[in-house]
């Protein structure tokens, strides 16, 4: 797999926001995404979203860095992680939960296979 450079993740350009896929408020979150899939099923990118509180819908493990806003995770065990910018998550595979985003986010991600 070759290297991917994320050069200036903040100010990336990214696609048209949609909708989330399971919003629970409403309007419903929004998110952008840049991303690349080099290879062997990897994705790497910088993701976006608005306000608002929606189900998480990854099955894949994931390794986050957030650079901009506030928000909350809130796993189906009901242990409750508060992230701001500067703050880096890992998920599992099949981790599941509720996002509720309090001011617009953005992130790096990889996702594994």
């Amino acid at each position: 797999m070759p290297i991917v450079q994320l050069s200036q993740a903040q100010q990336q350009t990214l696609s048209a926001p949609q909708d989330v896929g399971l919003p629970l408020s409403s309007p419903p979150s929004r998110i952008a995404t840049h991303d690349a899939e080099p290879d062997a099923g990897v994705e790497t990118g910088v993701w976006e979203c608005t306000p608002g509180r929606w189900r998480r819908q990854i099955k894949n493990a994931e390794f986050c860095h957030f650079i901009q806003g506030r928000c909350r995770f809130i796993a189906d065990s009901g242990e409750v992680f508060h992230i701001q910018a500067g703050d880096a998550l890992y998920f599992p595979a099949h981790s599941e939960g509720i996002w509720e985003v309090d001011e617009t986010v953005r992130k790096t991600y990889c996702l594994l296979p």
